[in-house]
């Protein structure tokens, strides 16, 4: 087996490392807090939730920018061709989801009349009108995505722990 050497930058690596924090604990309040009833702890879990979720839609764009003028190194020329069109699908889906699904969040909670407050900083604007019609079935497709999104994840950390565990190809190592 061929070995990686080569690292990510401390930029891409401590981007990587801040977006897999901020989703390790966006995904979870986010699931618990359609499943709880009102209350200051659900209300408190939604402000939590939305905003990480602008926080990492503009995290996304900071680290796409980054990624386009410093591109990583490629994979093991001995990774067979399905399992690195695998990684580079599944790198494409957690890009879009991290810049789509928090949109996607942006407008529905808009459509259903409530406001974006980013950790107390600043407030989002609305970018639609109110209309709870279309908030529903926005939030039905966020959950939906959220849902894929929580699986391309799982799929991309057992693909790391192979990398690291298993292969020993120096994959892993390069974002540690």
């Amino acid at each position: 087996m061929a070995e990686v050497n080569e690292r990510y930058s401390l930029i891409a690596r401590s981007i990587h490392w801040l977006t897999a924090l901020l989703v390790l604990s966006m995904v979870p309040a986010g699931l618990i807090m359609i499943r709880i009833g009102g209350g200051p702890l659900q209300n408190q879990l939604f402000d939590f939730h939305r905003s990480v979720g602008v926080v990492l839609m503009i995290l996304t764009v900071i680290r796409l920018a980054y990624r386009l003028t410093h591109p990583p190194a490629p994979l093991p020329a001995d990774i067979p061709p399905v399992q690195q069109l695998a990684a580079k699908a599944t790198h494409v889906f957690l890009y879009l989801f991290l810049l789509l699904n928090p949109f996607i969040g942006w407008v529905a909670t808009s459509a259903y009349g409530a406001s974006i407050s980013v950790f107390g900083v600043f407030t989002m604007p609305a970018i639609v009108a109110k209309d709870r019609a279309l908030s529903e079935q926005l939030f039905a497709v966020h959950e939906v995505l959220g849902l894929l999104f929580t699986a391309a994840v799982l799929m991309h950390i057992a693909a790391a722990l192979y990398h690291g565990i298993i292969r020993r190809d120096g994959v892993l190592s390069r974002m540690v």
